[in-house]
């Protein structure tokens, strides 16, 4: 079986024999008897990691502004909602697919959780429930689908991008009679509710919105995942041969069909977020913003072949979407230039990520 440099860290940190059998490397020099520049190496992160620390500067030097406490707040919490996804999106590239629909169905379920509750005139915790049943049985239709049929991810979630698109503005406009929700402010549960995904506290002069204790709970969890369970093994085995890992007792499907359904429910965090946030949803939100979570995970260390990549990198990547996107408008530039920015990152961060696993390699 094929295994990045990731693969036996996070075997050996479990204990598990088959990737030490698999992988002669890892049994002649486990992880913890490498020297500090090899382990460096070895993480997928550390290209994000500089690319990181050289926007930060760059936009600290360029834009007087940027270094404010509303600023930087401003900063984390846009970071967060492209890191709310984006973790979960590099977790299912590690594992070796794609979800396009991702974007679309953070809308979704915020469309489901704010319509079932007004038109059921229910308490708005009926709706946010609803809406997570719906979004994780998007999640595992993906997953199923490909498992079932054998299509390449990119199909798969191409068809329920489309058909999610289609249904959030066709069933808006029939429900509710224009292209945006009603109002649900005003409903029993709302202000509860809007303490769980829409509140921000005062920490000195920063303005700390609750999407980057999401945010970072997320990371926190989805790194033990990978790093300390039975579980973040078959993601990267699944990622690295999916056949040779099938063939070796890994429950490749039910991995991969689990990876969807982590999808969903980030794409649900942040639907909820947004739809407590705003009162009302637009159904033509969300479009376009799955390549955004996908370009954070790359920018992050994440292979498109699988089985490479960390949480941590996909955080990164969603820090430097963050920094880049505020940091312009501080710097008082022309938004115009941003996405061009933006796919200049992602092209040199690609290069800096294939530059240092070479390197690693080198050195293993």
């Amino acid at each position: 079986m094929s295994h990045s440099p990731a693969a036996p860290e996070s075997s050996a940190a479990t204990g598990s024999a088959a990737t030490a059998e698999e992988d002669p490397a890892a049994g002649a020099e486990p992880p913890h008897v490498r020297s500090l520049p090899r382990r460096l190496l070895s993480r997928p992160e550390l290209g994000s990691l500089v690319g990181a620390v050289a926007v930060f500067v760059f936009f600290a030097v360029a834009a007087d502004t940027f270094l404010k406490a509303s600023s930087l707040s401003t900063v984390l919490y846009a970071s967060s909602t492209i890191g709310i996804v984006a973790v979960a999106v590099a977790l299912l590239m590690i594992g070796g697919e794609f979800d396009l629909s991702a974007g679309v169905l953070v809308t979704t379920s915020a469309l489901v959780s704010s319509m079932f509750s007004y038109q059921m005139t229910a308490n708005v915790w009926v709706g946010i429930g609803m809406s997570l049943l719906v979004t994780l049985a998007v999640g595992v239709f993906n997953g199923w689908m490909l498992t079932r049929t054998g299509l390449p991810s990119f199909i798969i979630t191409l068809g329920t991008f489309l058909m999610l698109t289609g249904l959030n503005l066709g069933l808006t406009k029939l429900i509710s009679g224009t292209v945006s929700t009603k109002s649900i402010g005003d409903m029993e549960g709302f202000p509860e509710a809007e303490k769980v995904f829409a509140s921000s506290f005062q920490i000195g002069g920063f303005n700390l919105r609750v999407t980057v204790l999401w945010w970072l709970g997320l990371v926190a969890v989805a790194t033990w995942v990978l790093l300390r369970t039975r579980a973040g093994n078959w993601i990267f085995a699944a990622g690295g041969n999916s056949e040779a890992a099938r063939a070796v007792g890994v429950p490749v499907r039910a991995t991969k069909i689990g990876l969807y359904a982590g999808v969903a429910f980030c794409a649900w965090v942040l639907g909820q977020h947004l739809l407590f946030s705003y009162d009302v949803v637009q159904s033509g939100e969300g479009v376009g913003n799955e390549l955004i979570y996908i370009a954070a995970a790359v920018i992050g260390g994440c292979l498109l072949t699988g089985g490479y990549g960390s949480a941590a990198g996909a955080a990164i990547g969603a820090l430097i979407f963050g920094i880049a996107s505020k940091g312009i408008v501080y710097a008082q530039w022309d938004p115009d230039w941003f996405k061009f920015f933006l796919g200049a990152m992602l092209l040199l961060a690609a290069l800096l990520n294939a530059w240092i696993r070479k390197r690693a390699e080198a050195t293993r």
